[in-house]
């Protein structure tokens, strides 16, 4: 062997050992109210408040009255004769002239634009509102999904170390002679299936992490996420809430669409508002030497509103408003049909999470542990084992797959209708 080859593998020894010693990420275990929390400050929920601070900031600006107008001016400049000689601003024949100018807003225009800023600013809130309830309902799928995908892997494991052990022991029994090559051929196949499962379990869990991770960046890194054991108590028969109509208004959607409606009328207001003129008053002290040193001049004006009365934007006033009051009730239809499917789904994974909890599961698990023993005694076939394993699997999968869609379903309803979560802690 040469002496690069000598310090190649020296290299790849050593790159061997650094990777073996370097040890795992250590794992953030998250509970849900933890990743709930999170949700309620992540960035959209950052948006959402910048634009109800702009909202805020339009009130200011429009609950104010015109700025007063400063003017000065030098007229009766004789270009032909002249001014006279002397101080230009004692002596010679200017007329010069200070004056201040403000104007008058009739018809409520200030009182009708700020309440069109405030409620403007009502909808920003309930926006916000909104917006942090969507991040939390993203939050809870996330949890959820990816507590599910830690059973599935935990469960798929434990099939993958059972298939590996029956795959061994086959293997023995071949070389004593006491199993036939295919049988043999079959537990292997068997135990590499459990491996593609055991894989595709985990690359699900990543997946899931990393959903989770965008939401409440609870951990430094995405495979660091682990999601306590915080699933619901599973009760007989789930509680269903009446009076639908007081929790259709009590929602953020339906409050924003609301205050836009509110918006909209006091905008149509303020533009009809328009066709009172508003009067600009003023008030001027003169100089003019040669005549007096001290003159007033007092004015009024006002615009004279002729052969046009402002329809152009009281009617797309009018047009916004219809378009609000439509949206307003379109709102509200679909939270009503929302918060109806979420009553059926809950009752329906409630019944399903309950079957699998209390029947499915447990018979499957008798049925495979009586295979195995059967097995064992020579008293059952190897096809009629790997069935039974394979019903197993299945039932095992969609036992965790129902659970967590009754937990989702669960909390959905829960933080919708404002009710406290129930989570039964398991251990870290």
């Amino acid at each position: 062997m040469s002496i690069r080859q000598l310090l190649l593998l020296s290299g790849l020894l050593l790159s061997v050992a650094s990777q073996a010693q370097t040890p795992a990420p250590a794992t953030v275990p998250v509970s849900l109210q933890q990743a709930l929390q999170a949700a309620q400050d992540n960035l959209d929920v950052v948006l959402a408040r910048r634009t109800l601070a702009g909202a805020q900031a339009d009130i200011t600006s429009a609950d104010r009255a015109p700025f007063p107008v400063l003017s000065a001016s030098v007229s009766q400049i004789d270009l032909q004769n002249g001014n006279g000689s002397g101080n230009t601003w004692t002596e010679q024949r200017y007329d010069k002239s200070i004056g201040l100018d403000w104007t008058w807003e009739r018809g409520n225009k200030r009182e009708l634009r700020t309440l069109t800023a405030r409620r403007a600013a009502d909808a920003a809130r309930a926006e916000l509102d909104e917006t942090g309830m969507q991040q939390r309902l993203a939050a809870l799928s996330g949890f959820y999904d990816l507590l599910a995908a830690q059973e599935r892997v935990a469960e798929v494991t434990q099939i993958e170390r059972n298939a590996a052990e029956l795959a061994g022991i086959a293997g023995r029994r071949l070389q004593a002679g006491d199993l036939s090559a295919q049988e043999t051929a079959r537990t292997e196949i068997e135990a590499q299936r459990a491996r593609a499962d055991l894989h595709q379990a985990e690359l699900e869990q990543r997946r899931a992490a990393l959903v989770l991770w965008q939401l409440t960046v609870l951990a430094p890194a995405p495979e660091q996420l682990q999601a306590r054991a915080d699933w619901p108590v599973l009760p007989a028969a789930p509680a269903m809430t009446a009076g639908l109509d007081e929790l259709v208004e009590a929602r953020a959607d339906v409050a924003a669409a609301r205050a836009r409606v509110q918006a909209a009328q006091a905008a149509l207001d303020s533009s009809s508002a328009q066709k009172k003129s508003d009067i600009t008053v003023g008030v001027s002290y003169d100089h003019y030497p040669g005549t007096s040193n001290a003159l007033v001049a007092l004015r009024m004006s006002m615009p004279l509103q002729w052969g046009y009365g402002y329809e152009g934007e009281i009617g797309r006033a009018s047009a916004q408003l219809a378009q609000a009051e439509v949206a307003l009730e379109r709102t509200r239809r679909l939270t009503r049909l929302e918060l109806q499917r979420l009553q059926h789904e809950l009752q329906s994974a409630a019944v399903r999470a309950n079957a699998y909890e209390t029947e499915i599961l447990p018979r499957a698990r008798r049925v495979a542990e009586g295979a195995e023993l059967a097995y064992r005694k020579g008293a059952l076939s190897l096809t009629d084992l790997l069935d039974a394993r394979r019903t197993l699997r299945t039932t095992v999968l969609d036992a965790v797959a129902a659970r967590s869609d009754y937990a989702k379903a669960l909390g959905v309803w829960q933080l919708r209708t404002g009710q406290a979560l129930s989570i039964a802690a398991g251990p870290p």
